[in-house]
C-alpha cells in the first residue's frame, strides 16, 4: 500500500533513477519515517493474524493442539522470511521507475520494457490498481476493529461499545483528512517505534517459559503441517497470510524513503520485533490453549497494562488505516494521470511536499465503504475472512509484472528471469488459492470492489480511446488550416491565445468554434498539448518543449511525471526561458467542454456508453485540474455522439 505521509524530518524528497533518495534528513531520519509509514500495516497483523490462522488449524475441534500451534508459527515466520524478505526487500525494491514503487510505477516500468504492444501490461495494472481498493477499504475496518476488541479483555461490559467507537474512530479519521497529514506524521515514528519495542518486550516472558516454541524456526514444522493437515492446512494458509498483509507498501513507499532506509527498518527492527511478538503468542498458547480466543492482549498482564495496550493499539491502527487512506489519494492520482480515470478534484495540503494530497470524493466513498463494512461484519474475525484476497491477487499481478521487468528490462534471458520470479509467483498463486476459499465468508467483498473498479478503469480507458478516435475523424488538420489562416487572416485582437488538445495534429475544437462564432484571431496563438510521461516525475528542463509553425501560431507540449500534479501557469513560465513571452495577464485559454450523447454503434456496449458519459459528468473541471486561472478561461461547448 502506498502513502503519501511526509516524512517528519525532511523537507525535500526526490530520488534518482536507482532507487535511492536524496534528501535533507539524515538516514536516521527516513529510518524513522518508513518505520511509522511503511510499517503501519504489517505492524499490526499480530493483533488477529495468529489467532484467525490457529483457529483455521483447530477446526471444529476447538482448542489448538502443539502440531497445529507449531506448525502455523512456521508458515508465518517463513512467510515473512520468503515474501517480505526475499520478494520485496531484496529483489523487487531495486525494480524502480525513477526512484518510484507501486504497482502502477512497475506497470509503467513494464510497459516501458516492452515497447509496442504492452496492452496485457496495462490490464495487469489495471487488476492490481482496482484490487488495491479494496485493500484501502478493508484495512481501516479490520485494523481499528481488532484493537477496539481489546477492550473486551479490560472488561467485559466494554462489548457492547467496539462497533459504535469502532464507528467514531474512522469518521473523526477521515474527517481530519482534508487538514493534511504533516502534523500527524511527526507523531507516526516514536508511536510505531514504541509499538514494536512493546511487541518484543512483551513476548521474551512467555518464550522463556517455553523454550520449545522455538522450534517453530525451522521451516520442516510449517512442511509437515501442510502435509498432515490436508484441505485443513490449505484453509490455514490463507489466514498466515494476514501476516505479510501490507508488504506491499514496501514497494509502493519507495520514492519517499528510498531503498536503504526502508531495507534497514525491515531487518533491523520491524521483522525480529514481528517475529518474536508472534513466538510469544504461540508460547502462550503452548502453556493455555484457551488463550487463542484473544492470544495478542493476553500477553500483557490484566489491568492498567492491559487497557494502556488497548489505547496504544488503537494508535498503531489508526496510524495502519492512514498510510492506506493516503495511498488510496496517491494511487487515485497515479490512475487520473494515466489515463484510467476520470479527473478528480485533488487538493494540495502542503506547499514543501507535492505528495500530500487529498481527494475529497475518494475520501467520501472510502468513508461510506469502511463505516458500512464494519456494520455488516461486526467483529474483526467475520473480517478477516475477506481480507487476504485483495491483497494476494495485488501480490500475483506484482510478480507477473516483475517478471516482465526483469527479463525485458534489466536484460535477463527468459530462464533465469523465471527461475528468479517463479517460486515467488507459485506461493502467491498458492496464498490466493487459499483465500478464495474464503469468498462466501467475505471474501466477495474485495472481489466486488475489486471487479466494479475495474469495470470503471476499462470503461473510461476504452471509452477515452473512441472519444479520441471518433474526435480525430472529424476535426481539421492543424497545419493546413494555419496555412489558410496566415494566408487569409481574418481580425486581429491583441494578446495571446492558448487551446488546450490532447491531438496536436488536428485543429482545436475550441479554435475552430472561435474562428465560427467570433470571426477573430488573437496576434499569437498557443496549440497546448498536456502529456502524461511514464515515469514519476520529469525533469523541469524537459517540461516545456516549444515549436514555431507559423509567425503567429506556435505548438507548446507540457510534459509531467504521473506522480506530479499538471500546474499548467507554472510550466508555460519555464518557456519564457525558450522564448516566449508569456504573460498571464493578457493571455486567454480556451477549453473546449463535451457534451457527450449515445451513439448508435459506439463500439461499446449500450450500458458501458451511459457509465462513460456519467463518468465524464463527475469529472473535475479541467481548469481546476490543471491550476489555470479561472478568470483567463474561455470555454466553448461542443455536443459529441460516442
Amino acid at each position: 500500500m502506498t502513502s503519501d505521509v511526509a516524512v517528519p524530518a525532511p523537507e525535500t524528497v526526490a530520488a534518482n533513477g536507482h532507487g535511492e533518495a536524496h534528501t535533507t534528513a539524515g538516514f536516521g531520519a527516513l529510518t524513522l519515517g518508513s518505520i511509522g509509514v511503511v510499517y503501519g500495516d504489517i505492524g499490526t497483523s499480530p493483533l488477529y493474524a495468529f489467532r484467525e490462522a490457529v483457529m483455521a488449524a483447530s477446526g471444529a475441534d476447538g482448542l489448538p493442539t502443539p502440531a497445529a500451534v507449531l506448525g502455523v508459527l512456521s508458515l508465518i515466520l517463513w512467510a515473512l522470511i520468503i515474501v517480505v524478505t526475499l520478494k520485496y526487500v531484496v529483489i523487487l525494491l531495486r525494480a524502480d521507475n525513477n526512484g518510484e514503487g507501486g504497482t502502477l510505477a512497475l506497470m509503467a516500468l513494464a510497459q516501458r520494457a516492452v515497447g509496442t504492444g504492452g496492452a496485457t501490461i496495462v490490464l495487469l495494472g489495471i487488476i492490481s490498481g482496482a484490487l488495491f481498493y479494496g485493500d484501502a477499504v478493508i484495512t481501516p475496518a479490520l485494523s481499528v476493529l481488532s484493537a477496539i476488541e481489546g477492550m473486551k479483555d479490560v472488561t467485559l461490559s466494554f462489548e457492547s461499545y467496539i462497533v459504535p467507537l469502532t464507528v467514531v474512530i474512522l469518521v473523526a479519521l477521515f474527517a481530519v483528512q482534508s487538514r493534511g497529514t504533516a502534523r500527524v506524521a511527526a507523531f507516526f515514528g516514536p508511536i510505531m517505534c514504541v509499538w514494536f519495542a512493546v511487541l518484543a518486550a512483551a513476548a521474551i516472558h512467555p518464550i522463556i517459559q517455553q523454550p520449545q516454541v522455538l522450534y517453530a524456526l525451522n521451516p520442516l514444522y510449517a512442511v509437515s503441517f501442510m502435509l498432515h493437515h490436508g484441505v485443513i492446512g490449505f484453509v490455514t494458509l490463507g489466514a498466515v497470510f494476514l501476516a505479510v498483509t501490507g508488504a506491499e507498501a514496501l514497494y509502493a513507499d519507495l520514492g519517499h524513503f528510498g531503498k536503504r532506509p526502508i531495507q534497514f527498518a525491515w531487518l533491523s527492527i520491524v521483522l525480529p520485533s514481528l517475529a518474536l511478538n508472534y513466538l510469544g503468542q504461540g508460547a502462550l498458547v503452548l502453556s493455555d490453549p484457551g488463550a487463542i480466543v484473544s492470544p495478542f492482549f493476553q500477553l500483557f498482564p490484566q489491568g492498567f497494562f492491559r487497557g494502556s495496550m488497548v489505547v496504544l493499539a488503537t494508535a498503531a491502527t489508526v496510524i495502519a488505516s492512514q498510510a492506506v487512506i493516503t495511498g488510496a489519494y496517491s494511487l487515485t492520482r497515479q490512475a487520473i494521470q494515466l489515463g484510467l480515470l476520470p479527473r478528480f478534484e485533488i487538493r494540495h495540503t502542503s506547499e514543501a511536499h507535492s505528495g500530500q494530497i487529498f481527494i475529497p470524493r475518494i475520501n467520501q466513498l472510502l468513508l461510506v465503504a469502511v463505516v458500512l463494512l464494519v456494520l455488516l461484519f461486526r467483529s474483526s474475525s467475520a473480517l478477516a475472512s475477506a481480507y487476504g484476497i485483495s491483497v494476494t491477487g495485488t501480490m500475483v499481478v506484482t510478480a507477473m509484472m516483475g517478471f516482465v521487468v526483469v527479463w525485458k528490462g534489466w536484460r535477463w534471458s527468459p530462464l533465469a528471469a523465471g527461475a528468479l520470479i517463479a517460486p515467488f509467483l507459485f506461493l502467491d498463486l498458492t496464498f490466493l488459492t487459499a483465500n478464495l476459499l474464503k469468498v462466501f465468508e467475505g471474501g466477495w467483498v474485495p472481489l466486488a470492489l475489486g471487479a466494479l473498479m475495474i469495470i470503471l478503469m476499462y470503461t473510461w480507458r476504452r471509452g477515452s480511446r473512441l472519444l479520441f478516435e471518433k474526435s480525430r475523424k472529424l476535426e481539421f488538420p492543424l497545419a493546413d488550416l494555419v496555412a489558410m489562416l496566415e494566408k487569409r487572416p481574418p481580425q486581429r485582437v491583441p494578446g495571446t491565445a492558448v487551446f488546450l488538445t490532447s491531438d496536436p495534429l488536428s485543429a482545436p475544437t475550441a479554435l475552430m468554434h472561435s474562428l465560427k462564432h467570433y470571426k477573430v484571431l488573437h496576434e499569437k496563438n498557443v496549440i497546448l498539448t498536456i502529456e502524461t510521461a511514464q515515469t514519476p516525475r520529469i525533469d523541469p528542463a524537459e517540461r516545456v518543449k516549444l515549436e514555431q509553425i507559423s509567425p503567429t501560431f506556435s505548438k507548446v507540449t507540457l510534459k509531467f511525471g504521473f506522480m506530479e500534479s499538471p500546474n499548467v501557469p507554472k510550466a508555460l513560465a519555464i518557456a519564457r526561458k525558450l522564448g516566449w513571452q508569456f504573460d498571464i495577464m493578457s493571455t486567454s485559454f480556451f477549453l473546449s467542454r463535451r457534451a457527450l450523447k449515445p451513439a448508435a454503434h459506439s463500439g461499446m456496449p449500450r450500458w458501458q456508453d451511459r457509465l462513460f458519459i456519467s463518468l465524464s459528468r463527475s469529472a473535475n473541471d479541467a481548469t481546476d485540474y490543471f491550476q489555470i486561472p479561472s478568470g483567463r478561461v474561455v470555454e466553448v461547448g461542443t455536443q459529441v455522439t460516442i
